[in-house]
């Protein structure tokens, strides 16, 4: 494997820099984090900023309004703009990391043109409903309802977990079109609008105090025929290519920021004597591999979602069990260097930590991508 970079891949880099160096310095100050409302502004100001200096959508496909660059340019961006403190996609992540590019491979003309000019713009902010409260990770088992009624679908029922609902302008719906088909059948795709009538948001509070997620009600609520992607009733085979994307490139950002994390870990170490543990040096050199590792896989998995027509495969599943656990472990190390200061509420480290706790429930727990790779990769036979 050649990772040696380009002359043209180095000169993007190079560009980048000085973007960045120009442009982060005139931004605002950060809103307070239980500032939503404040948080969509500011999330969607910084992506208009990359829309207009063609960095939005960067690995998007071309016809999909995106810059169709290579894998290596996507992940020199996701390297350059982490060193350089720039935002995350924050609210915009839904519309940006997985119900866009869905959109994008799966869409109609018509859907593509409507939706994802506004997701790279930043106008439009989409949220997830697919998590109900009684269907636990089994999502399969979804009941929320939609009736065909001539040109619209009449949508009721609730969804758990609906991530940006209080602020989004769209939702990626999961509802069953036909009761009477098996599990896996009879499940449509929609984009409904979150402001039509008979929708209802309840913030939840997470254990590190954030309202990301909420409750979301549906009363009847009304969603034309032409907001469904793909075919009716083959919504579940929809739904496998949005959590392609949630699993394989979504959380690629992240393994960047964990990687200068593990660095600033090592320094606050040297800093306060705690690098003389030759247990503890021991801990974050495993986990320097660790994740020097999951950036190897990373790469693997978005070249290979380029070749399969930027699709990412089975192989996320991989990466996000591995992921979630392992960022769970940087934080107990990140808690054995700071010691009692671990325990601060105010301090960064412990909301990262709290937050933490959800990655191996987040896009699909653990147990349910062990059964991904066991059945889908090692062949193994489905358990009982």
């Amino acid at each position: 494997m050649d990772l040696a970079y380009t002359a043209e891949e180095e000169e993007f880099r190079a560009r980048l820099r000085r973007w960045l160096g120009e442009v982060l310095p005139r931004l605002p100050a950060k809103p307070a984090a239980a500032d939503w409302p404040g948080r969509r502004a500011y999330d969607a100001a910084w992506q208009r900023m990359l829309y207009d200096a063609g960095y939005a959508g960067l690995h998007w496909p071309r016809d999909a309004g995106g810059r169709g660059a290579t894998p290596t340019q996507h992940l020199i961006f996701l390297e350059e703009t982490e060193r350089a403190g720039a935002p995350y996609v924050g609210a915009n992540f839904v519309g940006l990391l997985h119900a866009g590019p869905t959109v994008a491979a799966e869409g109609t003309a018509a859907q593509r043109a409507r939706w994802l000019p506004p997701i790279l713009r930043g106008d439009e902010i989409w949220c997830q409903g697919f998590s109900e409260p009684d269907a636990g990770s089994d999502l399969a088992a979804l009941r929320t309802r939609a009736v065909r009624d001539g040109d619209t679908y009449v949508v009721s029922g609730s969804k758990l977990w609906t991530s940006h609902a209080e602020v989004a302008d769209w939702c990626e719906l999961l509802v069953r079109t036909d009761p009477a088909a098996p599990r896996h059948r009879g499940i449509s795709w929609l984009a409904m609008p979150m402001d039509a009538p008979g929708v209802t948001v309840r913030p939840l509070r997470t254990l590190a105090g954030s309202a990301e997620f909420a409750e979301m009600f549906l009363d009847e609520v009304r969603v034309p025929v032409g907001n469904r992607v793909g075919a009716e009733h083959d919504g579940w085979r929809v739904t496998m290519v949005t959590l392609s994307f949630e699993r394989g490139t979504a959380f690629v950002g992240e393994v960047v920021a964990c990687r200068r994390v593990l660095g600033e870990l090592a320094r606050t170490a040297r800093a306060n004597g705690r690098w003389d543990d030759a247990v503890l040096r021991r801990r974050l050199g495993g986990l320097a591999a660790e994740f020097t590792a999951l950036w190897r896989l990373t790469q693997w998995n978005v070249s290979e979602a380029q070749r399969s027509g930027g699709v990412p495969g089975t192989g996320g599943s991989v990466f996000k069990l591995r992921y979630s656990h392992a960022r769970q472990e940087l934080y107990d190390a990140a808690a054995e260097v700071l010691g009692a200061g671990a325990l601060d509420v105010g301090h960064a480290w412990v909301a990262d930590r709290l937050a933490a706790l959800s990655y191996t429930i987040a896009a699909g727990t653990s147990q349910i991508q062990q059964n991904i790779v066991a059945e889908r990769i090692l062949g193994l036979p489905k358990g009982r």
